[in-house]
């Protein structure tokens, strides 16, 4: 993501990984950043897209499997298993289904909707997965777990240190509105050039520049935040900014298609603050209830991150997956980013990465 012409420098290092977020001093896990599990090949995405279309709502998710690296389709009867058969996946029967699971979710929303906690749909567990941070009080905890309880095993929580929060500090990488956060990709539309980062970013300013009080680089032509967590801004300054992540270490990524993320594969997030950190796919459709409203159907990864990479990249290989949002923190190299299906954002603007 980024480059070239007269924004090169503040551009191609603000788009550069899709992240130039705001800036920081680099955390340790930039430099020796967690063993992943493996990146799928392109074929497994389109063998997760190929189950998604056959079976829906009949399959309680998809995962990575840890050690032969295919993906494995969770199912509760016999025609789902069937069906999924059908796609060459591999199978996995399974106590609770997609329904159930979606049912949890939905009591969670209702009765537990708590600033400070997230959850998501872990299919190698079968489970809700919910996170809450430190700042949930031993009141809320309670009333978390007597929620959880009634909804018989089908919900599993765990602490975690830190909290939730949307990741943009002053100043930085991309400036706007007297903030800072980072880009994710480089995108085209009929021969335009624009740059989406995070919608919580966007919302900041209609004007962004490439450094603090520099020239105006790009304009903002959308931006959806709470809900979602996407932004979209039109490069204004006749550069032509190349399809490229920074992976900070002198060298780029080149980015040639997007894709959902899958549970259980490994990710690599780019941003300016933590530059470039690891991390493996731990739940899919998230709700993250921040303190300024909640966001859907996010991606959680245990990449670290910090304020400043909002808006930054989430990829595998050449393959976009994700706008960065938040997280509640890192330990040691331990995080829990948060980030938005790029998929959602290509299509709501109509735009595709090069």
């Amino acid at each position: 993501m980024r480059r070239n012409s007269r924004a090169r420098l503040g551009v191609s290092l603000l788009l550069v990984a899709g992240a130039l977020g705001l800036g920081a001093a680099p955390s340790t896990a930039a430099d020796t950043p967690a063993a992943p599990s493996a990146i799928p090949a392109p074929s497994a995405y389109t063998l997760d897209a190929k189950v998604d279309r056959a079976l829906g709502a009949a399959t309680a998710g998809t995962y990575l499997d840890a050690k032969t690296g295919k993906l494995v389709v969770t199912v509760t009867t016999d025609r789902a298993e069937e069906q999924a058969r059908a796609t060459g996946a591999t199978v996995r029967r399974v106590a609770r289904s997609a329904a159930q699971l979606d049912a949890a979710m939905e009591t969670l929303e209702a009765e537990a909707k708590i600033t400070g906690t997230s959850w998501g749909i872990d299919p190698r567990t079968n489970k809700v997965a919910v996170e809450a941070d430190s700042s949930v009080s031993a009141r809320d905890m309670t009333r978390l777990e007597a929620v959880a309880e009634r909804l018989g095993g089908a919900v599993a929580i765990k602490r975690v240190p830190g909290e939730f929060r949307r990741e943009v500090l002053g100043g930085g990488a991309i400036y706007g509105g007297g903030s800072r956060c980072s880009a994710a990709f480089n995108v085209t539309k009929g021969g335009a050039r624009y740059f989406v980062t995070a919608g919580h970013c966007t919302n900041i300013s209609a004007n962004w520049s490439a450094s603090s009080g520099g020239s105006v680089i790009g304009v903002r032509e959308g931006s959806s935040f709470p809900t979602n967590d996407y932004g979209i801004v039109r490069y204004t300054d006749g550069s032509s900014p190349a399809g490229t992540v920074d992976l900070y270490n002198g060298s780029t990524r080149d980015i040639t298609s997007a894709a959902n993320a899958v549970v259980g594969q490994a990710i690599q997030k780019s941003g300016s603050t933590t530059k470039l950190t690891s991390g493996t796919v731990t739940a899919v459709n998230v709700t993250v209830n921040y303190g300024d409203g909640p966001v859907y159907n996010m991606v959680r990864t245990t990449a670290c991150s910090a304020g400043g990479d909002s808006g930054g990249a989430h990829f595998a290989g050449s393959v976009a997956l994700g706008i960065h949002s938040g997280s509640s923190g890192c330990s040691g190299t331990a995080g829990s980013a948060i980030h938005q299906p790029v998929t959602e954002a290509l299509s709501a603007y109509g735009v595709t990465v090069y």
